[in-house]
């Protein structure tokens, strides 16, 4: 059994050479909702969910990005509106997010 039911990973880096990041696209305050909106329903803790801010995920020219496993599955972001669809579907009810997902590696373009 997992200490979390699903763990959270949003990519926080920063990058000073003008590059794309994901901590250029509000990355921390969209993991800081995250925590408050699962907080606030009572789903923070073991047992339960957990949010963690990530260095670097490798997918820069396509965040911000968030992870969650265990189930492995990558989606990108681009307001708190697509954060709380991705909680309540995702997370909460068990469904996947079609139109926030990443396409896989191997789709994805080199």
């Amino acid at each position: 059994m997992n200490y979390y039911q699903k763990h959270l990973f949003f990519c926080t880096n920063h990058r000073d050479n003008g590059k794309a990041c994901c901590a250029a696209n509000d990355a921390t305050s969209m993991r800081t909702f995250a925590q408050l909106y699962l907080r606030d329903q009572g789903l923070i803790g073991p047992g339960k969910y957990r949010t963690s801010t990530a260095g670097c995920l490798g997918r820069c020219a396509e965040g911000p990005i968030l992870v969650i496993y265990p189930e492995g599955v990558w989606y990108t972001y681009s307001s708190q509106a697509d954060v709380q669809l991705i909680l309540d579907e995702h997370v909460i009810k068990g469904q996947i997010v079609p139109h926030l997902l990443l396409p896989e590696a191997a789709e994805t373009p080199q």
